[in-house]
């Protein structure tokens, strides 16, 4: 299995890079999105779910992250997560996901997990302006979160900016390859999708991974 990570700040265009790279493939792909892997806030009263900071990295369950990955390598089938954004809880379910032989993660925190990178063939980060991304995430959040503009607003002042300018910006030293202009860069998208290919066909003839091109 090759593992390939994507990483960035909101709305850089990482699920769009990972939708493509999949579409472009021979292979069987799957995504996680580590968004599905918030820890349920079900618990606490919606006011109180509102204030949480769903930018800092402590709000992810890197734990079980890293072990839905570890089944996956091993050849293990994993149960489908998922996250009800508007309520701000779990919403999994039993649906089985198959080993795939490209596994992509996504997410904002991506590279946070030590153990989790060194699992990683490939890792992609992508650098967009920040005007940019949260012009994005206000259109995302408004038609697909049912959110005002005014808590998308308080929250990029309050988390998401410290959080970038305290983590994220930071991950791109831990990548191998930096995508411009966000998840439509079409020729990042082909030499990512090459890159894989060429690791696939390494793999079926026996050949070990390099790890220094």
């Amino acid at each position: 299995m090759i593992i390939v990570g994507i990483c960035g700040g909101t709305s850089s265009g990482k699920s769009t890079l990972a939708k493509r790279i999949k579409a472009g493939l021979s292979a069987r792909c799957i995504i996680l999105n580590q968004d599905c892997y918030y820890f349920d806030q079900a618990g606490k009263p919606m006011e109180e779910r509102a204030k949480v900071n769903y930018d800092s990295p402590e709000i992810f369950d890197h734990d079980l992250l890293f072990e839905d990955v570890s089944r996956l390598r091993e050849g293990q089938p994993i149960t489908t997560k998922g996250y009800d954004f508007p309520h701000h809880c779990r919403a999994d379910s039993d649906a089985l996901i198959e080993p795939p032989d490209v596994l992509i993660i996504e997410g904002i925190h991506a590279f946070y997990d030590e153990r989790l990178l060194e699992l990683m063939d490939i890792k992609v980060y992508m650098r967009v302006d920040t005007d940019i991304c949260l012009l994005r995430r206000i259109d995302r959040d408004m038609k697909k979160r049912g959110r005002s503009l005014e808590s998308i607003a308080n929250q990029y002042r309050e988390t998401v900016k410290p959080m970038y300018d305290k983590y994220i910006s930071k991950y791109i030293d831990r990548a191998d390859f930096a995508v411009m202009r966000g998840g439509k860069n079409l020729m990042a998208e082909e030499a990512i999708t090459a890159y894989i290919e060429k690791k696939l066909s390494q793999l079926a003839e026996g050949e070990p991974k390099s790890t220094d091109e």
